[in-house]
């Protein structure tokens, strides 16, 4: 983004800002994830210390929505016919970046926003997400908050019952995300009195003991299969596994596992099963199947769907002159998808004797690969985890004496929390503590030679 000279709101101090105007989706994916962010046209003040929003004309373009918002920050304090001039070659470019045949009637009505928040909920709700729906959200956050600076398990119990109205399925879900962000920021006693007023809300809530009772159900389940996988999973099991089921969510997570077994053969299986059934049991094997294959469609579509922005993210690519720094712009969007869009467009490329493309697309696979490689600190770490004996990790530590410092020592300290946080294999958390203890003695006797 082009930084702008510019006051500051509260000193008048002036300072550099990045500034963007246009978030256009037609040539970046991820522009509505930055507005929403509300970390853009952001202003840090190092004189009285203001951290705030810099004022500046937005205009924002989702063509898949047909939507054109254009924002003017009244405290601009600029006429309608100037705010015209400042808006109007920003509406052009959203014009001309879109094919003629994909120029429709809203780029030549664009709805005006009179505040910066008014642009933002316009935006949720053209996804289905409504101002009543964000504030919902916010009270379920400042619970959650409520929670964390409650002393005791008693006082949380009077708060969970009152507020029982609010926990629901959603509630449990932010709960998750702030316990898994908790985890991977290393902050070990947050996460564990997160993980503790969980298992309360399991507990003393009726929507968290049926949460429990099919979180428990679903991992009897995917134990059973994977036991069965040690002999080779039939079909036959998976059915007899799948029937099992009791709730709705078990059964989506069951069939989003295992959804390659569950091909023509299977429902063939599961069709000969209804007609042999007794009648009284037939409608319930009929609804398993419709179950079965609504979820198998939705599974598919959704795969056919992300495979495609795979492609799109892909082409935008593709599409720059400067190859490098559009993967690195582009690097947080690449997921298996992206990677099997990657590979599909290689392999027809090859087929299709298009050298330039394929030639493009070899140079962004090295640059994924070179970007994504990881950092040497945790090769290291890994070398040393897979050493035979102490000796054997003595000797790689001398080898590469340049790396332990103090650096390497917090990256260990950091894995050793989140593993036991994430309550992963003691055996390799101990091998951890381990190779940790033998780098600290390394690094000590280091500094003490100096």
């Amino acid at each position: 983004m082009p930084k702008i000279q510019t006051s500051c709101p509260r000193c008048r101090q002036p300072i550099l800002a990045e500034v963007q105007q246009l978030f256009d989706m037609n040539v970046d994916p991820t522009a509505k994830q930055r507005l929403l962010s509300r970390n853009t046209n952001v202003a840090h003040c190092a004189a009285c210390g203001y951290d705030g929003l810099v004022s500046t004309p937005i205009v924002y373009h989702d063509p898949d929505k047909e939507l054109l918002l254009t924002f003017f920050p009244p405290e601009m304090g600029l006429p309608v016919n100037e705010q015209e001039k400042q808006i109007g070659p920003l509406i052009n470019q959203v014009v001309n970046n879109l094919p003629t045949e994909k120029r429709k009637g809203y780029l030549f009505q664009p709805q005006t926003m009179f505040t910066y928040q008014t642009l933002i909920d316009k935006v949720l709700e053209a996804d289905g997400i409504t101002k009543e729906m964000i504030e919902a959200q916010q009270k379920r956050i400042n619970l959650i908050q409520r929670l964390l600076t409650t002393p005791t398990a008693e006082d949380r119990s009077t708060i969970i019952a009152q507020e029982k109205d609010i926990i629901d399925g959603s509630f449990f879900a932010i709960l998750s995300t702030v316990i898994e962000s908790s985890m991977m920021q290393g902050d070990e006693k947050s996460a564990q009195l997160l993980s503790e007023i969980n298992q309360q809300l399991l507990n003393e809530t009726e929507i968290g003991k049926t949460l429990l009772e099919q979180s428990q159900e679903t991992q009897a389940a995917i134990k059973k299969l994977q036991e069965a996988g040690k002999e080779g999973l039939t079909r036959e099991k998976l059915l007899e596994t799948l029937m099992e089921l009791k709730s709705d969510s078990s059964l989506t997570t069951v069939v989003s596992l295992t959804r390659n077994g569950l091909d023509y053969q299977f429902f063939q299986l599961l069709s000969e099963k209804i007609d042999k059934e007794a009648p009284e049991n037939k409608q319930a094997l009929i609804d398993l199947r419709d179950k079965l294959l609504n979820l198998t469609r939705e599974i598919d579509n959704e795969i056919k769907k992300r495979l495609e922005e795979g492609m799109k993210l892909l082409d935008s690519i593709l599409a720059e002159t400067d190859l490098e720094a559009a993967v690195k712009k582009h690097m947080q969007e690449m997921d298996e998808f992206f990677s099997q869009a990657l590979q599909g467009a290689f392999e027809a490329a090859h087929q299709n004797g298009d050298m330039e493309r394929l030639e493009k697309i070899q140079k962004v696979i090295a640059i994924i690969e070179k970007e994504s490689a990881p950092p040497p600190e945790l090769e290291l770490i890994q070398k040393l985890l897979d050493a035979a004996d102490e000796p054997a990790r003595k000797k790689l530590l001398e080898e590469n004496d340049e790396m332990v410092s103090d650096q390497l020592l917090t990256a260990m300290n950091s894995i050793i929390a989140e593993g036991e946080a994430r309550k992963q294999s003691p055996e390799l958390v101990e091998s951890l503590r381990s190779v940790y203890k033998l780098a600290l003695r390394h690094n000590m006797e280091k500094n003490l030679k100096k």
